[in-house]
């Protein structure tokens, strides 16, 4: 056997044991999420892994952001005033959880690719004078306000400790 052939078995090997190991750790994290908001993924575009980086920006505490609008800010989708002179824009918000802004533009993306709803609204937006970039703004604060119900409210499994 060659060197070069022994090489690629071990490659091989590595690949389908690292594709296991992923795998894996994609169940649990499912698991996880499924356990705490069930409803969450099965909208689309939510993915495990977006899903994970939004309740991980909410917290353990997710009921201390008292209105989506506090979720949008945290995430990083709040719109921020920038006119100037006769022009009135928004610009999206540079700070925020990062992750958390990300997993929206994914979301906002496969949502793009895959729902018609959602690029009749690009085009509708692009038509109107908005650009691209400031459509896909827009979208990832609507899906924050459509995700931020899901994330706050309680679900069936989460057990309350009664305060008397």
């Amino acid at each position: 056997m060659s060197a070069a052939a022994y090489t690629l078995r071990l490659l091989a090997r590595r690949i389908i044991e690292l594709t296991r190991e992923a795998d894996d750790l994609n169940q649990r994290i499912t698991d996880a999420i499924n356990a705490h908001t069930p409803e969450l993924l099965r909208r689309h575009g939510v993915g495990p892994d977006t899903a994970a980086a939004l309740l991980l920006a909410a917290g353990d505490n997710p009921q201390r952001l008292t209105t989506e609008a506090s979720f949008a800010a945290l995430c990083g989708a709040s719109p921020i005033e920038m006119s100037s002179g006769k022009t009135r824009r928004r610009r999206l918000n540079r700070g925020g959880d990062r992750q958390a802004n990300s997993a929206l533009y994914i979301i906002v993306i496969a949502r793009l690719r895959w729902d018609q709803r959602t690029r009749a609204y690009i085009d509708r937006r692009v038509s109107e004078g908005k650009t691209r970039r400031e459509a896909i703004r827009c979208l990832k604060r609507y899906v924050a306000r459509e995700l931020y119900e899901l994330i706050v409210q309680p679900t069936s499994h989460t057990i309350h400790r009664s305060t008397a």
